[in-house]
């Protein structure tokens, strides 16, 4: 038997990395004779599906992630989480508020805070680990647990999370670190008192009072969580509305349904700052053109005013990568990056910061280093805001068709009048066809009200495949079903709805 002195360097250094890798690694990292087909660097949703998707179409590939648990942000500190997060805490509101009326008496409800976050973090380890030790195994991706830098358009090294380096070659490279929370200039946070998303999903208390700094998507469903629970929410958002993105009148009509709820809303205000005083935050708000200086008092400070790209530490100056000043990386029509044979996809570079956008580019991504070609239709990239009711819409909204100069016509149809809502006393919203005014073709979709976030899929199929609404108003749809609402507002936009 060789002794440890007697291995050579190279084979001592297999030897290390073979015990570093995930257990789901079916093959061995590629020596500098024998490269990667394709390297993915990040393992979130965009990440470890082109990963996925690379070696189903016979690559071989390796996927690098530091983080330690794939999945990225959507599914450790995220889109999961929250969603688990939203939906135990609409049941905890609704035994205390809503089941009385449906003839159910429940008494003794009582929030136990520590068994609701340890059913989240179950759902996350669940998924997490599904991708490591079912996906990664099924289709043999190499799992790298560490943090890479580019140097070379085609090298990178890997600074292990279990101590060591490692090179990894590729003949095609994907970034997809991903993005992270923006800070507030001036604000420090410590997920304590003063918390980004991530914090929001750990704390060990409901807070009497939480200030939410920003109107956005994240804000509102975490806002609405701790609201649930006995918080008293105030959100506060430099601009005039609510959800940015979102139709103005869907908006208008979420912001007021959120009232109802209990939260608070400072629109049109700015935050001059937020410092922690023993356990109270204070924050100074002011009107966002010049106004009256004001103090809030909270117990937690949210702070939600959006996410940015994660570059640092990637090396890109070193191979040529140019980004553009928000610190996104520039990329052509093809995902490829100015570095040859690197490509970038998901939150990193262009678009929306949505996890399903990141997954269609990535598989995209891998479809056009095999074939030349691959398709992703940004006029169809769905939104949704996991609150109660949901909001969700896909296409264009009335004040970018009116900016664009685009003739149009809106059908809408209010879940007041759907049998299945009446039924289910669950009657807030509506659905919102925008069709072209000569062609009756579906320009966007905006939905709020139950089941919003599954319904939302009919009307992506329709813009992407051209639809008109007299298509959708003509297909039948089960009774009673709250999709009959949507076949009802394409029914508005071209004619008459025929229950309402």
């Amino acid at each position: 038997m060789l002794s440890r002195t007697s291995l050579s360097p190279l084979l001592r250094q297999q030897r290390y990395i073979s015990r570093n890798i995930s257990r789901s690694t079916f093959r061995g990292l590629a020596t500098q004779s024998e490269p990667y087909d394709i390297v993915v660097i990040g393992g979130g949703p965009g990440g470890y599906i082109a990963a996925v998707k690379a070696s189903q179409l016979g690559y071989k590939t390796a996927c690098i992630e530091k983080r330690g648990a794939l999945g990225g942000t959507c599914l450790n500190v995220g889109c999961i989480p929250s969603k688990a997060m939203l939906n135990n805490s609409h049941i905890y509101h609704m035994l205390q508020h809503d089941v009385k009326k449906r003839g159910i008496d429940v008494s003794g409800v009582e929030l136990n805070l520590k068994q609701m976050l340890a059913a989240k973090d179950a759902s996350v380890k669940s998924l997490t680990g599904g991708v490591e030790t079912y996906l990664f195994k099924k289709y043999p991706v190499d799992y790298i647990k560490g943090e890479a830098s580019f140097v070379s358009p085609s090298q990178l090294k890997v600074a292990l999370n279990d101590g060591g380096e490692t090179q990894v070659e590729a003949k095609n490279v994907i970034i997809a670190t991903g993005s992270e929370v923006t800070p507030f200039p001036g604000i420090e946070i410590d997920e304590k008192r003063i918390v980004s998303s991530t914090g929001a999903l750990e704390l060990q208390e409901v807070p009497k009072r939480m200030v939410v700094i920003g109107g956005g998507i994240i804000g509102l469903e975490l806002g609405s969580v701790w609201s649930r629970l006995g918080a008293e929410v105030t959100v506060v958002e430099f601009l005039g509305a609510v959800g940015a993105g979102m139709d103005g009148e869907v908006g208008k009509a979420f912001q007021k349904i959120l009232q109802k709820q209990g939260l608070k809303f400072k629109l049109n205000t700015k935050v001059v700052s937020a410092e922690r005083e023993g356990e109270v935050v204070k924050l100074k708000v002011d009107a966002a053109k010049g106004g009256k200086e004001e103090t809030l008092e909270a117990d937690v400070v949210l702070v939600a005013i959006g996410r940015r790209p994660v570059t640092k530490g990637l090396n890109l100056e070193t191979i040529g990568v140019e980004m553009d000043k928000r610190g996104r990386i520039i990329i052509d029509d093809q995902f490829n990056t100015s570095a040859k044979g690197v490509k970038c996809i998901g939150d990193v570079t262009f678009g929306p910061m949505l996890a399903h956008k990141a997954e269609e580019e990535g598989i995209a991504a891998i479809e056009m280093i095999k074939t030349g070609h691959g398709h992703v239709n940004y006029d169809a990239i769905p939104s949704v805001v996991y609150t109660h009711p949901e909001v969700a819409w896909v296409g264009k909204n009335e004040e970018e068709l009116k900016q664009a100069g685009v003739k149009y016509k809106v059908g809408k149809y209010p879940f007041a009048a759907n049998s299945r809502a009446k039924t289910n006393q669950d009657m807030d919203g509506f659905v919102k066809f925008i069709v072209e005014k000569d062609t009756d073709r579906v320009l966007g979709v905006h939905i709020i009200g139950p089941n919003a976030g599954e319904m939302i899929h009919s009307a992506t199929m329709a813009i992407e495949y051209s639809a008109s609404a007299e298509d959708i108003a003509r297909t039948c749809t089960a009774h009673p079903t709250l999709s009959e609402a949507f076949k009802e507002a394409a029914m508005a936009s071209y004619d008459k709805p025929l229950n309402f």
